[in-house]
């Protein structure tokens, strides 16, 4: 696998306008309010009613399978929010921002003001080793380079993060909880006050029904079964999208940066539903702004243009993507490896 990449010829700024041209004239940037009436009401009612279910099922063991239907719930509000960040429900900001709070900060508990700027700067720069923050070396490293010289746990995880990839997704719900607290301490985020607000309600109305309604273990359990599946889901949902792919040098014009470094999942209607639309990730990140059930339209149009130009389009099954991306992180830990048996 290659993590830079070779343009197949030289850039050229009209390239995107003409694909632009394409779609505008198939109208697919208009909003599409019935989808999202229908789509907002089917997951207020996943949430409605996952905690009418917990209510009335009380402490029960059986709370687990509440704990996984919720888990969903929140899944699907996660992707909510982030069509909400792109404005492609709402035309102006505030009503977006609004409802973004009320998704993000509220429902799952995660700042909406932070996560829109992290998702905006990986928008700019997708698989930019320096100015992506979603391939930052954290626990997992996306780049060689950055695989050496790291000891102890972080130096284990980096000689076994392609095994480790799934496991680990389990702790991305906790990870994204305590990313919004100290961005909010650290005053990254505007609306500080308010976003804080709104996930201390979160965290007290979630931790106040789980204590009351279960018994300490029963709480415990719920609480671990619902956040890791939730995290495992999300997770999924992102991870076939850029990882594995190649890493920008710099000299791509719009269209290649976006098309080169992204990778789009086949499917069907549910692979749509399940994954949010970010299974035509080439496309949001051409159209960030498009409704996700236009993306479904643009795809073709994309793809036969991208033929026409010369550009690479790359498109594979869910699982292929996995593989991909999961020999992306075997691959980068070689060193590491390496740098441990010459000890």
């Amino acid at each position: 696998m290659t993590t830079t990449m070779t343009p197949p010829r030289a850039p050229a700024g009209s390239d995107f306008a003409v694909l632009a041209r394409r779609i505008n004239e198939e109208r697919l940037m208009e909003r599409r309010p019935a989808y999202y009436a229908a789509r907002l009401s089917v997951v207020a009612l996943m949430f409605v009613g996952g905690w009418t279910a917990f209510v009335l099922i009380g402490s029960s063991w059986w709370q687990l399978v509440t704990a996984v239907l919720l888990a969903v719930t929140f899944a699907q509000l996660a992707l909510v929010a982030h069509d909400l960040a792109h404005r492609q429900v709402f035309r102006t900001k505030r009503p977006s921002e609004i409802a973004g709070l009320v998704a993000g900060n509220l429902g799952i508990g995660m700042s909406y003001g932070w996560w829109m700027d992290k998702h905006t700067r990986h928008h700019n720069n997708p698989n930019h080793d320096d100015l992506d923050p979603d391939v930052f070396p954290e626990v997992l490293v996306w780049a060689s380079e950055s695989a050496v010289g790291r000891r102890g746990l972080a130096g284990f995880i980096t000689r076994h993060q392609a095994g480790l990839f799934f496991p680990l997704l389990t702790l991305l719900a906790i990870d994204l909880k305590v990313s919004s607290i100290k961005a909010l301490r650290n005053g990254v985020v505007k609306r500080r006050r308010m976003e804080s607000a709104l996930l201390i309600v979160h965290a007290a109305v979630y931790l106040t029904a789980l204590f009351t309604v279960l018994s300490p273990l029963q709480a415990v359990a719920f609480v671990l079964v619902h956040q890791a599946l939730f995290g495992v889901y999300l997770g999924m949902t992102f991870a076939p999208n850029h990882k594995g792919m190649p890493h920008p040098t710099g000299d791509e014009d719009f269209l290649r940066k976006q098309v080169l470094t992204s990778r789009n999942v086949r499917g069907g209607r549910l692979t749509d539903a399940a994954l949010g639309g970010l299974n035509y990730q080439i496309e949001h990140h051409l159209f960030p702004g498009m409704p996700s059930p236009n993306l479904r339209r643009a795809q073709p149009i994309v793809e036969a243009y991208c033929a026409e130009i010369g550009v690479p389009y790359e498109q594979t099954s869910l699982i292929t993507s996995y593989r991909q991306a999961l020999g992306y992180l075997h691959e980068v830990g070689a060193p590491a490896r390496a740098e441990h048996a010459a000890r």
